[in-house]
């Protein structure tokens, strides 16, 4: 056996073809684009070329990008009062705040001050109850979403299978998980304290990696046939590392995502699909 790689890459531009058309689609009936309004406080150089990418993605789609970049040395109160300025911005659908923000920055404050019907990022505590709560959710974080669009397109089984989720940060691990249980998996989330690791992972019919230490979930973590999918990305040498030793996981998985080309794409393109529900969010409400 030898897996089938999912080629992200192909998916994320699929979808943003997808994105670019229904957006094409609001404006020939005479809306405005969706707006999405992006901060980017500090020097971090992989910040940067992080929210470059998504400009370039966004204005490809059609939709209107506009960035803020408070100067390094802002206070945790600038920031805030930044935030407020955007989401009372009528001409604003979806707004995010670019982490990580320098160190005298309380970041937790800063998210919270972006409001769950602006959340691109999916981030908020309402948005992030209302997916704990099974409710159906206008916005979900960006690189969990992209995991099960990419689960989906690939025909990969998920109601009924046995999913493990190896990571439980609020970024990624506790919202896949989340997910996963709405589509009817069952699931259980590992992390450092989770005894004979490897064996809980073979039971796996899902298995997602996302612990950001590369190589980690080699062949012995995987059952014959799983979908495997690898949302680490280490620098490791000048290259990027996933969380998965390909070279032992490929002979035994059904499916899996390399890394760069896997998920990475994703992450972006479900980006644009929450700026584009929140505008329809936007625009269909009462106005005050």
């Amino acid at each position: 056996m030898t897996a089938t790689i999912i080629d992200g890459s192909a998916i994320a531009k699929a979808i943003r073809a997808e994105i670019a058309a229904e957006v094409a689609a609001m404006v020939e009936g005479g809306e405005a684009p969706p707006h999405l309004a992006v901060v980017l406080c500090g020097n971090d150089p992989a910040s940067a070329t992080y929210v470059r990418n998504k400009g370039r993605a966004a204005e490809r789609a059609g939709i209107r990008f506009t960035l803020h970049t408070p100067g390094g040395d802002s206070t945790t109160s600038e920031i805030l009062d930044l935030c407020a300025r955007i989401s009372e911005d009528p001409d604003v659908d979806g707004m995010l705040v670019q982490l990580p923000l320098p160190r005298q920055i309380d970041s937790a404050a800063v998210l919270e001050a972006v409001p769950a019907a602006k959340d691109a990022d999916g981030f908020h505590p309402l948005n992030l109850g209302r997916l704990a709560a099974g409710a159906a959710a206008r916005v979900v974080p960006g690189t969990p979403l992209g995991c099960m669009e990419l689960l989906r397109r690939s025909g990969v089984p998920i109601a009924g299978s046995r999913a493990v989720v190896v990571g439980r940060s609020v970024i990624v691990g506790r919202p896949v998980a989340l997910l996963l249980v709405n589509a009817d998996a069952t699931v259980t989330v590992c992390h450092s304290k989770t005894r004979d690791l490897a064996g809980v992972c073979r039971e796996a019919d899902i298995l997602i990696a996302a612990i950001g230490r590369p190589g980690m979930i080699t062949g012995e973590y995987v059952k014959p046939g799983a979908a495997v999918i690898d949302v680490g990305t280490s620098p490791v040498d000048g290259q990027l590392r996933g969380d998965v030793d390909r070279a032992s996981v490929e002979p035994i998985a059904g499916w899996l995502t390399p890394v760069p080309g896997g998920v990475g794409p994703m992450t972006i393109a479900m980006l644009l699909r929450n700026t584009l529900a929140l505008a329809r969010a936007h625009r269909a409400a009462p106005a005050r």
